[in-house]
């Protein structure tokens, strides 16, 4: 066995440096790599193969105690918060270093410094829209307005540093031998840094599209088009909830102007559509044990090493136990003796961009209020791997960094956008996790919340004494209808964002009437809440299958929050599909012998569900992305940066309105309607799945959706997994697509003793060769959970092995 996996790891070696060489275009040293003491093959071990017994650790005020159980998930135990955290940072640090690392290496628009000028594009968009700008913000806010948190922070860099100070050429993780450096010591800013990641990638914005949008439809037809609320709003915040505070007055100011142009940029990158997370309580009253339980389960890209990193700790005041995020403090999504938590992403609109006139070339001054305005200047010295430092000099205005420009994706020289975004804002985010880990009550948890600020998220929330509650929580802009909907006049005051909600504000219920509270990235709220509420990308039907299964639902035992997490019910196909069937009286298709009948008869029999052996979820995929494409193709083949309808507003326009001059193809001598779209992409539906069978010899759903849990460098294809067995898909609770998932799955009930399961799509180990690498995956693909029980010291009972950081005599 020894030799095959010397076998296996030499392939994979050489597979590495060949896709290296055609992407990043540099090699590793192969003689370094191959080093029979310090090359690869020494990364192929087990964690509990190499752990030691006792640690020294200069510092430590007492001794901390870290059980792992058979999964490798470290029960650390401390006397004091200090040590409990430079423990989480040095056992951290042991299994994912080089994630921890290279995920903030891109927060700070470093990556070309070891993949080369691949990643210049992505460097450059990072530190423009101001990512490290943020964490230092953070960082001085922390300096301060709160050491104490400060201190935690710098005592879990010391354990991070503890392990990369003693780390041996042998043992150092096979990512940094094939790219060739070596590990930075960790600090606080790095913890704030991955924070700000973190925001940058839940949050999403479109004013630039809206407004060719606006241009390209007229307001009318926008509205119409991309309706404030849905038909069916079923929010977050239950329809019925009577707001008990007296709102902060805003008005939209007479006869605003916005800038009247085309643009021709290239925007940002968005969250996927339809994909998103579910977060849910349920009080005892609907359960079996008459004890709350919550659930979460995170939607976000797939990813090895995985995002989470599961860990319990342990202070002699509490417990507590759940998902992590490597490099940051405490636990992210969890639970302790008292409370449970969970997040998902609230998509609310809290980027806005300003068009900027500046007096002259130089950009050292900028018009304001009919007044020009020094602006500053952020010199960024991107170091790239081979060739000479690029220096990208980014202009920063009162409202933010000047992301595009004639020197960045914008086609003309007087193209001048600032961004304005609350995670440029002072904020301690870090703060609201350490408060939630040891909260007792509700009290607490609300406490914990105001110190938040970006992205925002719907936090739920459970309790020991009863309590179920959710609070959509950021920092969010008192704004006038629609603004920073389109893109506003930087010189125009009125445009400015003057005021905040005030958290007490923020949408949130406890313990409402009809027993349970949920998110899946819906509305926040109905039309009755007093503030103007905006995103583009609210989910509409995660969120009402969720609602509809949690009203029926009664003597709820955990085991059907399981089931529920990962339920396959496809809620567009089964509202969408009758009506494309209809439209093309498909029954009188079959009755003809028409060539699509095989495939009609089989989209007539589905049961809207998506499993991994289906074949109907595949048919259908591929009928709708034709259809939507073809009623939008005059937008999509604008030419420019456009947003199309969410896919409920196109369901409603074929079902009420499919006669509407919408469907009218403009360079045709025909008058299209509904029908004709529906039918033309059904043949090409048919010519897409002919294909299909004829590549891959079948038409199940996982084999066509391929879900692929991707390591984070791309290109290191044998650290992936590929066409993985499970069903779900965009807009399905079990929201499972080809590169997004279920990152965490958490079920939770409170009583004396929580009883807790989780699970993750990967494993606590970073390392590829290690048997801890992918542990949870299989599990996490058939719907199968571990056994997330708070454990004590002295538990003995499916211990891998024990290690004592101890102080230095």
């Amino acid at each position: 066995m020894k030799y095959i996996g010397f076998a296996f790891a030499l392939i994979i070696t050489l597979s590495l440096g060949v896709a290296l060489s055609l992407q990043f275009g540099s090699i590793p040293p192969l003689g370094k790599l191959l080093d029979p003491n310090h090359g690869f093959w020494q990364n192929s071990f087990a964690e509990d193969q190499i752990a030691e017994d006792e640690i020294t650790f200069d510092g430590l005020i007492s001794a901390v105690t870290i059980t792992y159980d058979e999964d490798l998930i470290p029960h650390i135990f401390a006397e004091n918060e200090e040590d409990l955290y430079r423990a989480q940072g040095y056992v951290t640090a042991q299994h994912r270093l080089w994630q921890m690392e290279f995920q903030t290496r891109a927060a700070a628009g470093r990556v070309s410094e070891i993949v080369g000028p691949i990643a210049l594009d992505l460097d450059r968009m990072t530190r423009r829209k101001g990512l490290p700008f943020a964490a230092e913000q953070g960082l001085r806010y922390l300096e301060t307005a709160d050491p104490e948190s400060l201190k935690l922070l710098n005592a879990y860099a010391e354990g991070v540093n503890l392990y990369i100070n003693e780390l041996s050429e042998a043992r150092l993780p096979i990512e940094y031998k094939i790219l060739n450096y070596r590990p930075e010591n960790w600090s606080a800013y790095k913890s704030i840094l991955l924070l700000k990641y973190m925001a940058d990638m839940l949050v999403g914005d479109r004013d630039l599209e809206y407004t060719n949008l606006r241009k390209m439809l007229g307001e009318e037809l926008l509205n119409k088009l991309f309706p404030l609320f849905p038909e069916e709003n079923d929010p977050v915040i239950e329809a019925e909830k009577a707001w008990d505070f007296e709102p902060l007055q805003i008005s939209r100011p007479d006869s605003i102007n916005y800038p009247e142009e085309d643009i021709f940029v290239k925007t940002m990158p968005q969250p996927e559509p339809g994909i998103g997370s579910n977060n849910w309580a349920v009080s005892g009253s609907k359960t079996q044990s008459g004890k709350p339980i919550l659930a979460n389960d995170p939607h976000l890209a797939l990813n090895l090493p995985s995002l989470w990193y599961a860990m319990q700790l342990t202070t002699p005041e509490y417990s507590v136990k759940g998902a992590t995020l490597p490099g940051a403090l405490g636990i992210i999504s969890g639970f302790n003796e008292n409370i449970a938590w969970g997040v998902t992403n609230a998509t609310r609109d809290t980027r806005d961009w300003y068009a900027i006139q500046f007096k002259q070339t130089d950009r050292i001054e900028y018009l304001y209020n009919d007044q020009w305005i020094q602006s500053t200047f952020r010199i960024e010295e991107i170091k790239i791997k081979g060739q000479a430092t690029f220096i990208d000099t980014v202009v920063y205005t009162h409202h933010g960094p000047i992301v595009y420009d004639k020197n960045f994706r914008a086609e003309r020289q007087d193209v001048n956008f600032a961004l304005k975004w609350t995670a440029h804002l002072p904020s301690n985010e870090q703060k609201t996790f350490l408060l939630l880990n040891k909260g007792q009550n509700h009290d607490d948890y609300i406490e914990a919340l105001n110190h938040y600020t970006s992205p925002a998220q719907n936090f739920v929330f459970a309790s020991n004494e009863g309590d179920i509650a959710i609070k959509v929580q950021g920092k969010f802009p008192l704004k006038w209808v629609d603004q920073g909907k389109f893109l506003m006049d930087g010189n125009d005051p009125r445009m400015e964002w003057k005021e905040f909600i005030p958290n007490e504000h923020n949408a949130a219920t406890l313990n409402p009437e009809r027993g349970f509270v949920s998110s899946a990235n819906q509305h926040s709220v109905d039309p009755s809440y007093p503030y103007y509420v905006f995103d583009n990308s609210f989910e509409h039907y995660r969120n009402r299958r969720l609602n509809e299964r949690l009203r029926l639902m009664e003597n709820i035992r955990i085991e059907d929050m399981m089931m529920l997490q990962f339920d396959n019910y496809h809620l567009h196909a089964a509202e969408v599909l009758p009506v494309m069937l209809n439209l093309i009286q498909a029954d009188s298709l079959i009755a003809q012998g028409n060539p699509t009948s095989e495939y009609l008869k089989s989209l007539l029999a589905w049961d809207f569900y998506t499993h991994p052996s289906q074949t109907q979820p595949t048919l259908f995929d591929l009928w709708w992305r034709y259809l939507n494409r073809s009623v939008w193709e005059e937008l999509i083949n604008s030419n420019k940066p456009v947003v199309l309808p969410h896919k409920y507003q196109t369901v409603k326009l074929l079902q009420n309105e499919p006669e509407s001059s919408l469907f009218d193809i403009k360079n045709t001598d025909k008058l299209e309607t509904a029908v004709d779209h529906v039918l033309g992409s059904l043949d090409s539906m048919i010519v897409a799945v002919e294909k299909l069978k004829s590549e891959k010899g079948e038409l199940t759903w996982a084999t066509f959706k391929n879900t692929t849990v991707q390591h984070l460098v791309p290109n290191f294809k044998s650290f992936s997994y590929q066409g993985i067995q499970t069903g779900g898909g965009a807009s399905i609770l079990n929201a499972t697509s080809e590169r997004h998932g279920a990152s965490w799955r958490m079920v939770v009930e409170l009583g004396e003793q929580p009883t807790a399961f989780g699970i993750y799509p990967g494993g606590q180990s970073g390392n590829p060769g290690s048997k801890f690498y992918d542990t949870f995956l299989k599990k996490w693909a058939n719907g199968e959970y571990v056994d997330f029980k708070l454990r004590k010291a002295t538990d003995q009972q499916q211990v891998l092995f024990t290690t004592t950081l101890k102080p230095q005599s």
